[in-house]
């Protein structure tokens, strides 16, 4: 059993102090592991049904066959988890912009980490995600001309509320139409928000976009009580139902 609080690693990065740690939940007396910025909480394992849904709600519509899908921030790897339990996906490129994060999973620092370093579907790859997604140069840098079935996207806590400026862009629709040029014809784009849902948002996906939708995801809050939602926006480039 691990100590009561451990911080596992401690990072300055290019947006700041990044920090994983471990503490033991007073309650259930399991690990909990925390990723902070600075003072700011990014995640925790105590909260992971809206990364599970991202991924779930995000393949739901595709077709059943062989899928390639690119996932937007790694974090404590709990939608690149759901992805690769899809028994149709036979690729996955995860792409995170600190590589201190992609470390704590290949050194084994978080509880998923050994398993999604250690699939050979799975590739963690060091980027900028949104310079990418706005770019000619395709989201797997090996891969340039690889489109996806499925891009999922968790970085930011809401369209709104983004961890860097320069996020912005990607949310509105020049960004989303430079993002759709990476899917496939049928592909689906999916969305993480902490916030709920936005009509600003959905308006700029339906200019984009053939169908759209906001998913509301609930789940119970141990630490306030009773229940939290999440918003994952799902978003089609043909006619379905989304």
């Amino acid at each position: 059993m691990s100590l009561r609080f451990e911080e596992l690693d401690w990072r300055e990065t290019p947006i700041g102090e990044i920090s994983l740690r471990r503490r033991r939940h007073p309650v259930s007396g399991e690990d909990v592991y925390e990723v902070k910025l600075g003072d700011e909480f990014l995640m925790s394992s105590l909260f992971t049904a809206g990364e599970i849904a991202l991924a779930e709600l995000g393949l739901a519509e595709l077709p059943n066959t062989e899928l390639d899908v690119a996932v937007g921030g790694l974090g404590l790897g709990y939608t690149a988890r759901a992805t690769l339990d899809d028994p149709r996906v036979r690729r996955l490129t995860v792409i995170d912009a600190l590589a201190e994060v992609i470390d704590w999973h290949q050194r084994g620092l978080v509880p998923l980490g050994t398993g999604l370093a250690s699939d050979a579907r799975c590739r963690l790859v060091h980027g900028d995600f949104f310079a990418r997604a706005g770019g000619t140069g395709g989201l797997d840098p090996k891969e340039p001309d690889l489109r996806f079935h499925a891009i999922l996207l968790d970085v930011d806590h809401s369209p709104r509320d983004v961890l860097h400026p320069r996020h912005a862009a990607l949310y509105r629709p020049p960004g989303l139409r430079s993002l759709a040029g990476h899917l496939r014809p049928d592909g689906v784009f999916a969305l993480w928000s902490n916030d709920p849902p936005d009509e600003q948002f959905l308006s700029a996906l339906t200019e984009v976009f053939a169908e759209s939708a906001a998913h509301v995801v609930e789940f119970t809050n141990p630490l306030q009580g009773g229940t939290s939602a999440n918003t994952v926006y799902v978003a089609g480039t043909k006619t379905g139902a989304y």
